[in-house]
Order: structure tokens, then C-alpha cells, then sequence
């Protein structure tokens, strides 16, 4: 067995298995089963759980983040130095997963459950991970982000963030088992590329609504 199509079942098998189970749930003998590898090969090309959770990350996140590196360039050289709109930066992160190669029709869908978890279950070092390996794009978008939403303060923000990456990760996630849910009640098929048309302009309106109050504290 070549060692690249070694490292490629190794990621399929820890991918598909910590998206059903989670990472804490998923042992690397688990892994090792479903590759029909050792557990000598694990140790070999990736030397540990916590760096082959990274590099099923990576495999993902390096293309994707390259592939919206361009995404970006292009939406500046349009822009001409004027701020984004919300729609169009939000079409470019969200078309840039589209876009980009993936393995199997489930890529993004494994993915964002993947990205959940990372959120979900007690993973400090790969959050750790995730902010020294794509730091750059993130402050990219980050910067975009505020350009186009200058109403905000930074705690709005930080919170319509997290609504955000909420509302995508649990759409995205679940976006064939939702479409087969359109299907058998209205007979519609959707594809992904139509699941993103309408959830860009609901995340953007949910940016940019009218911030409220604080709720007053009860005595």
C-alpha cells in the first residue's frame, strides 16, 4: 500500500468516525479498524490522537482557506477600496467551500460537524491549533467582517459571530438530510448550491439587525 493512500484511510477512517462519535469517543484502535491499518501506521505518520485531529483539520482547512484567499482578492480588486457588503463577503466564505475539491459528496456536511464538535467537547488543543495555522485568513475575514458592519460593537459582533457559525453548522451539517425532508414533503430536490443562496442572505440579515438592549437584571 502506498504510503499517501496509508495517510488518505487513515484521515477517511478518523474523519467519518469522529463526526459520528466525537473525538473523546473515537479511539485510535476504532480508527485503525475502519482503515484496515496498524496501530503502528497511526503512530508512524501522525504520532499521536491529538496531531491526527489536526491533520484531518488541515486537510480540509489548508485548500479552503487558500481557495478564500482568492476569494477575498477578488472581492477587494471588485470593491476598488470601499467596504463589503455583508451579502458578498458571506457569498465568498460560503462559495469558497463549494467550490474547492472534496473527497466524497459529504465533505462539507462531515466537516461542519467536525467544526462543531471543535466548539462542542473540550478540544483546547485544536482550537490552539486552528488559530496558529489560519490566523491570517481568519483576520482577513475578520477585518472584512467589521468593514461591513461598522454599526456593531465588538461584543454584537462577537456574538452574531457565534449565531452565525451556529446556524451554518447545523444547516450545513445537516443539509441531505434536510433536503430529503423538502423532498418527501414537497416533492422539491435541492442541491447545496441552493441551500447557500438562501442561507447567505438570512446569516446577513441576521447581522445586521438592530442591536437590543441588554435585558435589565432582575432585584
Amino acid at each position: 500500500m502506498a504510503q499517501s493512500d496509508t495517510v488518505d484511510r487513515i484521515l477517511d477512517a478518523a474523519e467519518e468516525l469522529f463526526a459520528e462519535r466525537g473525538f473523546s469517543e473515537t479511539s485510535l484502535r476504532m480508527i485503525t479498524s475502519k482503515a484496515k491499518v496498524n496501530l503502528a501506521a497511526v503512530n508512524y505518520h501522525f504520532g499521536s490522537k491529538n496531531a491526527l485531529i489536526h491533520a484531518v483539520f488541515a486537510r480540509f482547512l489548508t485548500p479552503y482557506c487558500e481557495t478564500l484567499e482568492h476569494s477575498f482578492d477578488n472581492l477587494e480588486t471588485t470593491l476598488g477600496g470601499q467596504a463589503p457588503t455583508l451579502e458578498a463577503l458571506l457569498s465568498a466564505l460560503m462559495e469558497s467551500a463549494i467550490r474547492m475539491p472534496h473527497r466524497n459528496a459529504y465533505g462539507i456536511s462531515i466537516f461542519m460537524r467536525l467544526l462543531g464538535l471543535a466548539y462542542t467537547q473540550s478540544q483546547s488543543h485544536l482550537r490552539h491549533f486552528l488559530e496558529n495555522e489560519y490566523s491570517a485568513t481568519f483576520s482577513r475575514f475578520m477585518r472584512l467582517l467589521k468593514e461591513a458592519t461598522p454599526q456593531l460593537s465588538a461584543v454584537d459582533r462577537y456574538w452574531r459571530i457565534q449565531f452565525m457559525l451556529g446556524a451554518t453548522a447545523f444547516t450545513m451539517s445537516s443539509s441531505q438530510a434536510l433536503s430529503d425532508i423538502l423532498q418527501n414533503k414537497l416533492g422539491v430536490e435541492t442541491r447545496v448550491e441552493e441551500i447557500v443562496s438562501r442561507l447567505v442572505p438570512f446569516l446577513a440579515a441576521g447581522m445586521q439587525a438592530r442591536p437590543n438592549s441588554p435585558l435589565s437584571q432582575s432585584a
